[in-house]
């Protein structure tokens, strides 16, 4: 680990964040699994799909 972390860990343990950020952090963290799964076990929806498009497109 590099000094950086273990002085935010020492920063962190003197002056612990709010019970509110922590619940906030773990929600956007539980959605972000959620989201996940979803895509992993059902799929992405196909009309969220983009069609791909050409990389040079032709100039006239």
């Amino acid at each position: 680990m590099n000094f950086r972390h273990f002085m935010r860990m020492n920063k962190w343990a003197r002056n612990p964040p709010s019970e509110t950020r922590v619940k906030l952090v773990l929600g956007v963290v539980a959605a972000c699994i959620l989201l996940v799964l979803i895509e992993k076990f059902i799929g992405w929806p196909d009309f969220l799909t983009l069609e791909p498009q050409r990389r040079n497109p032709v100039k006239f």
